[in-house]
């Protein structure tokens, strides 16, 4: 059962935040640290827009729904207050916030045209801003190629033209200087370049995690892009993610895997 599960993007989020603020050698540290693992606002987002894909629910009700039922787990303040209101509107922001949260549409879209237009429905209750919806939109749709049979390099050239982003660097030369800045530019391309290198789910993690910083928040777009282009993920690393979970979100976890199985191809 846990190998069919579309859980990526929940373990990067769960395993990066363990690893947040160091810069390990890639290679070199326990997948799971000695720190106490958690799921943060980004998990709940993920499962939020399943949750709103799998029983046609706008995203805007289901992240309230969601954010409101689990609150104190690391959301933006401006996020923060957007859950509160009655009736919230986007706010113009340009941080990766809608990029985190957005892989499920690539899973679940038909077409590239259907992963274009969701992610932008999916973006723009909150992240309106050209920068958010791009950063959504490029993760939506590296996902959406990974899961339907595209190479590393159909990718990397599909997203450079389509988004503008340098996707030529490497891991070894961001690591140095990099810091985390929480906007879509500047996270949304590192969290891709980690997917390129990367030889299978585990290493795809690995890799970005050791830029250090919210790594949290990185392998979570990293998670999501690497299981559907993977296609699997070790059970060791299922089955601890799974353990820490609330039996609604597996639940809404589940049910999405089922009606967009990892394996289907369009």
């Amino acid at each position: 059962m846990f190998e069919k599960l579309i859980i990526g993007a929940v373990a990067g989020d769960i395993i990066g935040f363990s690893h947040r603020g160091k810069k390990p050698d890639p290679y070199g540290f326990p997948i799971f640290s000695d720190n106490p693992t958690d799921f943060t606002s980004d998990s709940i987002l993920t499962i939020a827009v399943m949750d709103s894909l799998i029983n046609d629910r706008d995203y805007s009700q289901s992240l309230k729904n969601y954010g409101r039922k689990y609150p104190g787990k690391m959301y933006g303040p401006t996020f923060t207050r957007w859950l509160r209101q009655d009736e919230p509107k986007p706010y113009h922001s340009w941080n990766n916030g809608a990029a985190l949260r957005v892989s499920p549409v690539g899973y679940a879209a038909r077409t590239v045209s259907e992963a274009f237009d969701e992610s932008l429905k999916c973006a723009g209750v909150s992240h309106n801003h050209p920068d958010g919806i791009k950063g959504a939109q490029a993760i939506a749709l590296c996902v959406f190629l990974s899961k339907n049979g595209r190479t590393k390099e159909e990718i990397r050239n599909f997203i450079e033209t389509t988004f503008g982003y340098n996707l030529q660097r490497t891991i070894e030369e961001i690591r140095p200087d990099y810091y985390y800045d929480q906007s879509a530019e500047g996270s949304v391309p590192e969290a891709i370049i980690a997917f390129l290198e990367s030889s299978d789910y585990e290493s795809a993690l690995r890799l970005v995690i050791s830029l250090g910083a919210d790594s949290g928040s990185l392998a979570c777009m990293t998670g999501g892009i690497a299981q559907a282009f993977y296609k699997e993920i070790p059970f060791h690393i299922t089955k601890r993610v799974t353990e820490q979970l609330f039996p609604d979100l597996f639940d809404t976890i589940a049910k999405f895997s089922e009606k967009y199985p990892l394996s289907l191809f369009y």
